[in-house]
């Protein structure tokens, strides 16, 4: 597989992730401690998982990889949220982290799909 530093996805979720981890820095507070190890992991899987994915033999393993990254993107959307929620990240901090975290979820979707050659399986709306 080629070089995965050529993939816009890669690049925004390494930018992601940098963003991520020069804000988590500011949290304080030894009951914080663990909030603050989990939003720096939850970035730096995002790019560590295209990375791996990358890697792989086949589209199909690549595809799985970037699953992954879904998921983390997921959990750091959640992570941060709660530390908004918190008061241990202000709102004008996480809002555009989120907002970054969601397009890269995106973008992953995105190539996922390009990958598969047809449409993500649509996810049932709750109301």
């Amino acid at each position: 597989m080629s070089d995965f530093r050529k993939l816009e996805v890669w690049r925004n979720a390494h930018d992601l992730m940098l963003q991520v981890h020069s804000q988590a820095g500011g949290i304080r507070g030894g009951a914080y401690l663990s909030l603050k190890s989990q939003i720096i992991r939850a970035s730096m899987s995002i790019p560590a998982n295209i990375v791996e994915g990358r890697a792989q033999r086949t589209d199909r393993e690549f595809s799985r990889f970037l699953g992954y990254a879904v998921a983390s993107a997921s959990e750091l959307e959640y992570h941060l949220i709660a530390a908004r929620d918190l008061k241990v990240l202000t709102e004008k901090k996480t809002a555009p982290l989120i907002q970054r975290t969601i397009q890269v979820r995106k973008m992953l979707i995105g190539l996922q799909k390009t990958l598969s050659g047809s449409s993500p399986a649509k996810t049932p709306q709750v109301v």
